[in-house]
Protein backbone atom coordinates (compact mmCIF):
# COMPACT_ATOMS: atom_id res chain seq x y z
CA UNK A 1 0.00 0.00 0.00
CA UNK A 2 2.71 2.50 1.03
CA UNK A 3 4.99 1.75 -1.93
CA UNK A 4 2.08 1.81 -4.36
CA UNK A 5 0.99 5.26 -3.18
CA UNK A 6 4.61 6.40 -3.24
CA UNK A 7 4.92 5.47 -6.94
CA UNK A 8 1.59 7.15 -7.73
CA UNK A 9 2.65 10.25 -5.79
CA UNK A 10 6.02 10.50 -7.52
CA UNK A 11 4.32 10.16 -10.91
CA UNK A 12 1.92 13.03 -10.15
CA UNK A 13 4.64 15.01 -8.41
CA UNK A 14 6.92 14.74 -11.45
CA UNK A 15 4.41 16.72 -13.51
CA UNK A 16 4.12 19.36 -10.76
CA UNK A 17 7.92 19.58 -10.62
CA UNK A 18 8.19 20.19 -14.38
CA UNK A 19 5.78 23.14 -14.13
CA UNK A 20 7.32 24.42 -10.88
CA UNK A 21 10.74 24.66 -12.57
CA UNK A 22 9.40 27.37 -14.90
CA UNK A 23 8.10 29.41 -11.96
CA UNK A 24 11.30 29.12 -9.98
CA UNK A 25 13.71 29.88 -12.87
CA UNK A 26 11.82 33.02 -13.96
CA UNK A 27 11.49 34.23 -10.37
CA UNK A 28 15.16 33.50 -9.72
CA UNK A 29 16.27 35.83 -12.53
CA UNK A 30 13.71 38.65 -12.80
CA UNK A 31 11.71 38.19 -9.56
CA UNK A 32 8.48 37.78 -11.52
CA UNK A 33 5.76 35.30 -10.57
CA UNK A 34 4.65 34.30 -14.05
CA UNK A 35 0.98 33.50 -13.46
CA UNK A 36 0.57 32.76 -17.18
CA UNK A 37 2.86 29.72 -16.83
CA UNK A 38 -0.07 27.39 -16.03
CA UNK A 39 -1.68 28.36 -19.35
CA UNK A 40 1.51 27.44 -21.22
CA UNK A 41 1.15 23.98 -19.64
CA UNK A 42 -2.50 23.87 -20.79
CA UNK A 43 -1.59 24.87 -24.37
CA UNK A 44 1.11 22.19 -24.42
CA UNK A 45 -1.55 19.58 -23.57
CA UNK A 46 -3.80 20.82 -26.40
CA UNK A 47 -0.96 20.82 -28.94
CA UNK A 48 -0.22 17.25 -27.86
CA UNK A 49 -3.81 16.09 -28.32
CA UNK A 50 -4.05 17.79 -31.75
CA UNK A 51 -0.80 16.14 -32.82
CA UNK A 52 -1.85 12.61 -31.83
CA UNK A 53 -5.60 12.80 -32.59
CA UNK A 54 -5.65 14.91 -35.77
CA UNK A 55 -2.24 14.39 -37.36
CA UNK A 56 -1.75 10.84 -35.98
CA UNK A 57 1.78 11.62 -34.86
CA UNK A 58 3.74 9.38 -32.52
CA UNK A 59 3.37 10.50 -28.89
CA UNK A 60 7.07 11.25 -28.50
CA UNK A 61 7.11 13.43 -31.63
CA UNK A 62 3.91 15.07 -30.35
CA UNK A 63 5.70 15.80 -27.09
CA UNK A 64 8.54 17.55 -28.93
CA UNK A 65 6.03 19.44 -31.08
CA UNK A 66 4.19 20.69 -27.97
CA UNK A 67 7.50 21.76 -26.42
CA UNK A 68 8.52 23.64 -29.60
CA UNK A 69 5.18 25.46 -29.91
CA UNK A 70 5.22 26.44 -26.24
CA UNK A 71 8.81 27.72 -26.51
CA UNK A 72 7.61 30.15 -29.21
CA UNK A 73 4.57 31.18 -27.13
CA UNK A 74 6.56 31.54 -23.88
CA UNK A 75 9.29 33.69 -25.46
CA UNK A 76 6.67 35.79 -27.30
CA UNK A 77 4.78 36.41 -24.05
CA UNK A 78 8.00 37.53 -22.38
CA UNK A 79 8.88 39.91 -25.23
CA UNK A 80 5.38 41.40 -25.52
CA UNK A 81 4.01 41.42 -21.96
CA UNK A 82 7.00 41.46 -19.59
CA UNK A 83 10.07 42.97 -21.27
CA UNK A 84 8.57 46.50 -21.69
CA UNK A 85 7.73 46.48 -17.95
CA UNK A 86 11.10 45.21 -16.73
CA UNK A 87 12.15 48.54 -15.19
CA UNK A 88 8.72 49.45 -13.81
CA UNK A 89 7.34 48.65 -10.36
CA UNK A 90 7.05 44.96 -9.43
CA UNK A 91 3.24 45.23 -9.42
CA UNK A 92 3.00 46.10 -13.14
CA UNK A 93 4.45 42.84 -14.61
CA UNK A 94 2.47 40.84 -12.03
CA UNK A 95 -0.78 42.38 -13.29
CA UNK A 96 0.41 41.85 -16.85
CA UNK A 97 0.99 38.15 -16.06
CA UNK A 98 -2.56 37.79 -14.72
CA UNK A 99 -3.87 39.51 -17.86
CA UNK A 100 -1.94 37.14 -20.13
CA UNK A 101 -3.23 34.17 -18.13
CA UNK A 102 -6.87 35.24 -18.56
CA UNK A 103 -6.29 36.02 -22.26
CA UNK A 104 -4.86 32.56 -22.97
CA UNK A 105 -7.64 30.81 -21.01
CA UNK A 106 -10.30 32.72 -22.94
CA UNK A 107 -8.59 32.14 -26.27
CA UNK A 108 -8.44 28.38 -25.75
CA UNK A 109 -12.04 28.31 -24.48
CA UNK A 110 -13.18 30.05 -27.68
CA UNK A 111 -11.08 27.81 -29.92
CA UNK A 112 -11.66 24.44 -28.21
CA UNK A 113 -14.89 25.02 -26.28
CA UNK A 114 -15.36 24.95 -22.50
CA UNK A 115 -15.89 21.20 -22.28
CA UNK A 116 -13.21 18.63 -21.49
CA UNK A 117 -11.43 17.01 -24.44
CA UNK A 118 -10.48 13.33 -24.36
CA UNK A 119 -6.79 12.53 -24.80
CA UNK A 120 -6.42 9.43 -27.04
CA UNK A 121 -4.92 6.35 -25.43
CA UNK A 122 -1.53 6.46 -27.09
CA UNK A 123 0.20 3.95 -24.82
CA UNK A 124 -1.17 0.46 -24.18
CA UNK A 125 -2.35 -0.21 -20.64
CA UNK A 126 0.32 -2.80 -19.87
CA UNK A 127 1.02 -3.31 -16.17
CA UNK A 128 4.28 -4.33 -14.50
CA UNK A 129 4.30 -6.03 -11.11
CA UNK A 130 7.23 -5.56 -8.76
CA UNK A 131 6.33 -7.41 -5.58
CA UNK A 132 3.13 -5.83 -4.28
CA UNK A 133 3.60 -2.70 -6.41
CA UNK A 134 1.91 -2.28 -9.80
CA UNK A 135 3.31 0.25 -12.27
CA UNK A 136 1.61 1.03 -15.57
CA UNK A 137 3.51 1.67 -18.80
CA UNK A 138 2.25 5.28 -18.83
CA UNK A 139 3.65 5.83 -15.33
CA UNK A 140 7.00 4.40 -16.37
CA UNK A 141 7.17 6.69 -19.41
CA UNK A 142 6.28 9.74 -17.29
CA UNK A 143 8.86 8.86 -14.62
CA UNK A 144 11.63 8.26 -17.17
CA UNK A 145 10.90 11.35 -19.30
CA UNK A 146 10.49 13.67 -16.30
CA UNK A 147 13.68 12.28 -14.73
CA UNK A 148 15.68 12.76 -17.94
CA UNK A 149 14.40 16.33 -18.37
CA UNK A 150 15.16 17.32 -14.77
CA UNK A 151 18.66 15.81 -14.89
CA UNK A 152 19.24 17.48 -18.29
CA UNK A 153 18.22 20.86 -16.85
CA UNK A 154 20.60 20.43 -13.94
CA UNK A 155 23.46 19.60 -16.33
CA UNK A 156 22.66 22.64 -18.50
CA UNK A 157 22.59 24.98 -15.50
CA UNK A 158 25.82 23.59 -14.04
CA UNK A 159 28.01 22.93 -17.06
CA UNK A 160 26.72 24.77 -20.16
CA UNK A 161 27.68 28.40 -20.83
CA UNK A 162 24.09 29.67 -21.03
CA UNK A 163 23.29 27.84 -17.78
CA UNK A 164 26.21 29.51 -16.03
CA UNK A 165 24.93 32.84 -17.36
CA UNK A 166 21.52 32.03 -15.83
CA UNK A 167 23.17 31.43 -12.46
CA UNK A 168 25.11 34.67 -12.72
CA UNK A 169 21.98 36.66 -13.65
CA UNK A 170 20.07 35.11 -10.75
CA UNK A 171 22.78 36.27 -8.33
CA UNK A 172 22.85 39.88 -9.54
CA UNK A 173 20.96 40.93 -12.63
CA UNK A 174 22.70 44.30 -13.13
CA UNK A 175 26.24 43.11 -12.33
CA UNK A 176 25.88 40.20 -14.75
CA UNK A 177 24.92 42.69 -17.45
CA UNK A 178 27.97 44.85 -16.65
CA UNK A 179 30.21 41.77 -16.88
CA UNK A 180 29.19 41.26 -20.52
CA UNK A 181 26.40 38.73 -20.14
CA UNK A 182 23.55 39.30 -22.60
CA UNK A 183 20.78 39.36 -20.01
CA UNK A 184 17.99 39.64 -22.58
CA UNK A 185 19.20 36.40 -24.20
CA UNK A 186 19.43 34.71 -20.80
CA UNK A 187 15.87 35.73 -19.89
CA UNK A 188 14.51 34.53 -23.26
CA UNK A 189 16.32 31.21 -22.80
CA UNK A 190 14.87 30.89 -19.30
CA UNK A 191 11.33 31.41 -20.59
CA UNK A 192 12.00 29.00 -23.46
CA UNK A 193 13.25 26.15 -21.30
CA UNK A 194 10.58 26.74 -18.63
CA UNK A 195 7.81 26.74 -21.25
CA UNK A 196 9.12 23.55 -22.86
CA UNK A 197 9.10 21.73 -19.51
CA UNK A 198 5.57 22.95 -18.76
CA UNK A 199 4.40 21.75 -22.20
CA UNK A 200 5.92 18.34 -21.55
CA UNK A 201 4.09 18.23 -18.20
CA UNK A 202 0.80 19.06 -19.97
CA UNK A 203 1.19 16.22 -22.48
CA UNK A 204 2.14 13.79 -19.70
CA UNK A 205 -0.93 14.73 -17.64
CA UNK A 206 -3.09 14.24 -20.76
CA UNK A 207 -1.61 10.76 -21.21
CA UNK A 208 -2.10 9.94 -17.51
CA UNK A 209 -5.67 11.18 -16.98
CA UNK A 210 -6.92 10.93 -20.62
CA UNK A 211 -8.68 14.28 -20.35
CA UNK A 212 -7.73 17.95 -20.76
CA UNK A 213 -9.67 21.23 -20.71
CA UNK A 214 -8.98 24.97 -21.20
CA UNK A 215 -8.98 25.75 -17.46
CA UNK A 216 -6.69 22.89 -16.43
CA UNK A 217 -3.75 25.32 -16.11
CA UNK A 218 -5.34 27.31 -13.29
CA UNK A 219 -5.23 24.75 -10.50
CA UNK A 220 -2.13 22.95 -11.83
CA UNK A 221 -0.32 26.29 -12.06
CA UNK A 222 -1.29 27.25 -8.50
CA UNK A 223 -0.18 23.87 -7.18
CA UNK A 224 3.12 24.11 -9.07
CA UNK A 225 3.61 27.58 -7.63
CA UNK A 226 3.00 26.07 -4.17
CA UNK A 227 5.57 23.39 -5.01
CA UNK A 228 8.12 26.05 -6.00
CA UNK A 229 7.55 27.96 -2.75
CA UNK A 230 7.57 24.72 -0.77
CA UNK A 231 10.99 23.79 -2.14
CA UNK A 232 12.31 27.36 -1.96
CA UNK A 233 11.41 29.60 -4.90
CA UNK A 234 14.49 30.42 -6.96
CA UNK A 235 16.01 27.00 -6.26
CA UNK A 236 15.90 24.44 -9.10
CA UNK A 237 16.49 21.39 -6.85
CA UNK A 238 13.94 22.91 -4.46
CA UNK A 239 11.28 23.07 -7.20
CA UNK A 240 11.92 19.40 -8.04
CA UNK A 241 11.73 18.37 -4.39
CA UNK A 242 8.66 20.54 -3.76
CA UNK A 243 6.82 19.03 -6.72
CA UNK A 244 7.54 15.46 -5.69
CA UNK A 245 6.66 16.19 -2.05
CA UNK A 246 3.38 17.81 -3.07
CA UNK A 247 2.42 14.91 -5.37
CA UNK A 248 3.15 12.33 -2.65
CA UNK A 249 1.22 14.34 -0.04
CA UNK A 250 -1.78 14.74 -2.35
CA UNK A 251 -1.95 11.06 -3.32
CA UNK A 252 -1.49 9.98 0.31
CA UNK A 253 -4.30 12.30 1.41
CA UNK A 254 -6.61 10.77 -1.19
CA UNK A 255 -5.57 7.21 -0.22
CA UNK A 256 -6.44 7.70 3.46
CA UNK A 257 -9.91 9.03 2.64
CA UNK A 258 -9.51 12.78 2.20
CA UNK A 259 -10.07 12.86 -1.56
CA UNK A 260 -12.40 15.85 -1.23
CA UNK A 261 -9.53 17.88 0.19
CA UNK A 262 -6.90 16.99 -2.43
CA UNK A 263 -6.66 20.58 -3.73
CA UNK A 264 -6.61 21.99 -0.20
CA UNK A 265 -3.57 19.85 0.72
CA UNK A 266 -1.25 21.92 -1.49
CA UNK A 267 -2.34 25.21 0.03
CA UNK A 268 -2.27 23.84 3.58
CA UNK A 269 1.33 22.76 3.02
CA UNK A 270 2.13 26.19 1.57
CA UNK A 271 0.74 27.96 4.67
CA UNK A 272 2.64 25.63 7.02
CA UNK A 273 5.92 26.20 5.15
CA UNK A 274 5.45 29.96 5.12
CA UNK A 275 4.74 29.89 8.85
CA UNK A 276 7.65 27.71 9.96
CA UNK A 277 10.24 28.00 7.15
CA UNK A 278 9.47 30.99 4.90
CA UNK A 279 12.48 30.32 2.63
CA UNK A 280 11.18 26.83 1.72
CA UNK A 281 12.87 23.47 2.18
CA UNK A 282 15.99 24.33 0.13
CA UNK A 283 15.69 28.12 -0.12
CA UNK A 284 18.33 30.51 1.15
CA UNK A 285 17.57 33.55 3.31
CA UNK A 286 17.93 36.82 1.38
CA UNK A 287 20.69 39.01 2.78
CA UNK A 288 20.45 42.73 2.16
CA UNK A 289 23.36 45.15 2.63
CA UNK A 290 22.64 48.31 4.55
Amino acid sequence: MFWQQLINGITLGSTYALIALGYTMVYGIIQLINFAHGEIYMIGAFVGVIAVAVFKINIFLALFMAMAVCIIIGVSVERIAYKPLRRSTRLAPLISAIGVSIFLQTLMTVLAGPQAVGFPQVVDDQLYHIGSVTVSKVQLIILILAGVMMIGLQLIVKYVKIGKAMRAASEDYDTASLMGINVNRVISFTFAIGSSLAAAGGVMVGMYFNSIHPLMGVMAGLKAFCAAVLGGIGSIPGAMLGGLFLGIAEVTGVAIGYGGYRDAIAFTLLILVLLFKPTGLLGRPIQRKV
